[in-house]
């Protein structure tokens, strides 16, 4: 149907927001999981993973990071991959979407309008208590989710959670789906063995085990989670349109959680959008997780970076960033606007030229 589309699943949900009108969501949340060293590389050190959410959203809306001097990119090997967020702006701008905030528990606010969900910050999932009263941001959320989709005919939802492939691996862990090596990862080397070591230490200290939170979705979520996964559930499940997630393996966390919550719930009018990036990323396989779950379309989005002069754009052809911000849904909401996928790499590149010469 589109040129730089892959399809995995039925392709029916297209259909269903096909130059529908569209609202792009970005729900921002830190964990102090994400200070711990090698666990993510979203962010130039740990100590400023804190600050990528509001940088991120600040650069989408004011052009250049407000709460930090420097915007976010990945380091690899001496090479600086540009945030995520200039794909999201460009592909927005260019099908001319509005873009909204929600804090669903940021450490660093953004210097912009945004909606509280909640304001508290996860801890470190290593704790066994990760997340204060997941069950209230997922009520607030759902509020949230129901109001939202009277003002659009489809919902775009896209997040920015450092480390939230790890948070994501502890909840759907604790809910008994088999995710271990599966989770995608911002770095060319996917810290696997980490990752499952941070899940499982939070695990003993929060005494449960792998499928013992089946029955009680909140507890893993607050055991081992982070607080954008109850939001971005109850988003959904408070909207009464169809809802594009936008983003990798975190949104499969978010799909469990929903599962776990309404056995019932009709995936038909929910669906997965990413970049190739991560459908296509070799140490990790964010369809074998899905299809645990349900029967949930993936759409991801190829950008053709190889085609890019800009050279930090080649860093995602080595594996550094895969997505993020919500790039992969953005670039597919502006893809069922019109826009053309090599508009959309054209336009990353003015603003890589302009923003990061």
């Amino acid at each position: 149907m589109f040129d730089g589309l892959k399809i995995y699943g039925s392709g029916d949900f297209l259909h269903e927001v096909y130059d529908r009108e569209t609202l792009f969501l970005c729900t921002i949340a830190t964990t102090e999981t994400s200070r711990i060293e090698g666990i993510t590389g979203a962010g130039a050190s740990p100590d400023l993973t804190e600050y990528t959410p509001a940088a991120d959203v600040e650069l989408i809306v004011h052009d250049a990071p407000r709460c930090l001097p420097e915007i976010p990119q990945t380091i690899v090997e001496g090479e600086s991959a540009p945030t995520p967020a200039v794909i999201t702006k460009a592909s927005l701008e260019l099908a001319e979407i509005p873009f909204i905030v929600a804090d669903a528990g940021a450490s660093v606010k953004p210097d912009l309008p945004y909606i509280t969900i909640n304001s508290v910050h996860g801890r470190d999932i290593r704790t066994g208590r990760a997340v204060d009263d997941p069950q209230g941001i997922y009520e607030r959320a759902l509020i949230l989710g129901k109001t939202l989709s009277e003002m659009t005919e489809h919902l775009v939802i896209g997040e920015s959670t450092p480390a939230g492939t790890t948070t994501a691996l502890g909840v759907l862990t604790a809910l008994g789906y088999d995710a271990d090596f599966r989770v995608s990862a911002s770095m060319p080397v996917n810290p696997h063995n980490l990752k499952r070591d941070v899940v499982m230490e939070g695990f003993k200290k929060a005494g449960i085990g792998p499928g013992d939170c089946r029955d009680d979705p909140f507890m893993a979520v607050g055991a081992v989670g982070d607080p954008m996964i109850p939001a971005v559930a109850g988003i959904c499940m408070g909207s009464s349109v169809p809802v594009t997630l936008a983003g990798g393996t975190q949104m499969t966390a978010v799909c469990a959680l929903i599962k776990a919550l309404d056995p019932e719930f009709d995936f038909s009018g929910t669906a997965i959008a990413t970049t190739i990036f991560v459908a296509e990323d070799e140490t990790s396989d964010i369809n074998r997780i899905a299809e645990q779950i349900d029967e949930i379309d993936i759409y991801a989005v190829d950008p053709s970076f190889e085609r890019a002069s800009h050279k930090g754009l080649h860093e995602y052809l080595n594996g550094s960033v895969k997505e993020g911000v919500g790039a992969g849904g953005a670039m597919l909401a502006a893809m069922l606007h019109g826009v053309s996928v090599d508009a959309i790499r054209g336009r990353v590149e003015e603003l890589c030229s302009r923003i990061f010469p």
